[in-house]
């Protein structure tokens, strides 16, 4: 078979230690630090140390004997993210009541510069209730404006390892931590698990310039991992890209590891967007093996179709139907979750095998 090498070219984004320092020490810019300057330069010595030295993930644990490598050394961030997705896939599979992932995908609330809390809340609040009101109904709320509100919330980027080898993407992503270039505090590790132990997932966005908004974009990208990425990150000795292509190359079975969970798509706009913002995410969600619950649970409507955003709001008020639509979606979530947990829902066309992965 013959090899494939990584292409190279690209300029280095490497810093030297003074403009390393200078934009390590710009974020304490509070009058508060300035007694602190000799205990901000050791800090900031460290920093670049660290940074110099590329120590990515400086404390680690062999892997064992579950893994391929059983000797090489795996980021404790990394295993203690697999943990909490084994817990959770555990709970998935032993529930025998409902347990709903629902997802507020707007960036806006009142907690930080918008003053106001947003639609897309409101809504979620509406289908909330549907659940609440079941009974033996599990639901967990994920709240994504809280990158913009909240701190030290955040969702890295993904930085695509899988479009250059499937192998070398793993599951769960092992990109984050990396604390030699200050990316940490990834929540990332932290959702997968609510994907995992989810039977339905409720997904509730606005449409931002077209498209979904930037924190399900965000979430989106980087839960490329669970659609055939790969769970033994000792197989490609972590980032190895070379000896992914070649695993990849060899034959790679593109393992869904979300799949078979059910879904529903509720998107709004106030002019344009709406359908094609939901198709792409309806799509995406298809392509990890997820199934729409029917034909009701995916939504696209305008509130306030051309009207000022300042009276959006009092135009959600007004529109009964929509919040009526909306607590529909939900009924029909929930009857669909419930229905395949009872070995009644019958999807036709599932099980077969695809002619190809990729």
């Amino acid at each position: 078979m013959p090899r494939f090498t990584p292409r190279k070219g690209m300029p280095s984004p490497r810093l030297n230690e003074g403009e390393f320092r200078r934009r390590f020490l710009a974020q304490f810019q509070d009058p508060a630090f300035a007694e602190l300057g000799h205990e901000l330069d050791q800090v900031a010595a460290a920093a670049w140390d660290a940074y110099a030295h590329s120590r990515k993930a400086p404390r680690t644990h062999k892997a064992g004997l579950e893994f391929a490598d059983p000797d090489y050394e795996l980021s404790v961030d990394w295993l203690a993210a697999r943990a909490a997705i084994a817990g959770a896939q555990r709970r998935h599979a032993e529930r025998s009541k409902p347990a709903i992932l629902l997802i507020n995908c707007s960036s806006r609330s009142e907690h930080t510069c918008p003053g106001e809390m947003s639609k897309s809340y409101r809504l979620v609040e509406i289908a909330r209730d549907v659940f609440a009101a079941a009974p033996d109904v599990t639901v967990e709320l994920l709240d994504l404006s809280r990158l913009a509100s909240e701190y030290g919330r955040h969702i890295h980027p993904c930085k695509a390892c899988f479009s250059t080898a499937a192998a070398l993407c793993h599951w769960p992503c092992s990109c984050y931590p990396n604390y030699s270039l200050g990316q940490t505090h990834d929540w990332m590790n932290e959702i997968y698990p609510m994907w995992v132990a989810a039977h339905g997932i409720m997904i509730i966005t606005p449409v931002n310039w077209y498209q979904v908004s930037s924190p399900l974009k965000l979430m989106m990208d980087r839960l490329v991992c669970a659609d055939g990425g790969n769970p033994d990150p000792t197989r490609t000795q972590g980032k190895n890209a070379e000896l992914a292509k070649q695993i990849e190359l060899e034959g790679w079975d593109y393992p869904r590891h979300l799949e078979g969970r059910l879904f529903s798509v509720v998107v709004h706009g106030d002019v344009e967007g709406a359908e094609n913002v939901r198709r792409s995410i309806s799509d995406w969600l298809r392509f990890m093996h997820l199934y729409p619950a029917g034909p009701a649970a995916e939504l696209d409507r305008y509130i306030g179709y051309w009207k000022p955003y300042a009276t959006s709001h009092a135009d959600l008020d007004a529109d009964v139907a929509i919040q009526e639509e909306v607590r529909n979606a939900a009924r029909t979530l929930l009857g669909g979750v419930r229905a395949k947990l009872e070995g009644k829902l019958v999807a036709a066309g599932e099980g077969l095998r695809e002619p190809r992965q990729k």
